[in-house]
């Protein structure tokens, strides 16, 4: 599991057929302090997550192509929850 910030979304015109009716998005991994750590990577969104929102990514491959139920697909990364906005430490009411 990785914790993550969703930097965007991807948009293709030609996209393998597991993709079709999943949205990809551009999922950037972050350090326990919440700045940057690495390349942003690609993760098919499950969950609903929106544009900024901190999440948790597997880089499970086999239960990434299970969820778009493709053993074809070229998936590697998937979201497997979002988290609350509340950054380390704070607590909601």
């Amino acid at each position: 599991m990785q914790l993550c910030r969703i930097d965007g979304n991807v948009v293709s015109t030609v996209c393998h057929p597991s993709l079709h009716g999943f949205r990809l998005l551009i999922c950037q991994p972050l350090d326990c302090e919440g700045r940057d750590d690495g390349a942003p990577v690609v993760a098919v969104d499950c969950q609903g997550a929106g544009h900024h929102q901190r999440v948790l990514i597997t880089g499970d491959g086999v239960a990434t192509r299970a969820c778009v139920k493709d053993d074809t697909s070229p998936l590697r990364f998937m979201v497997v929850a979002v988290l609350d906005e509340e950054g380390p430490g704070e607590v909601t009411s």
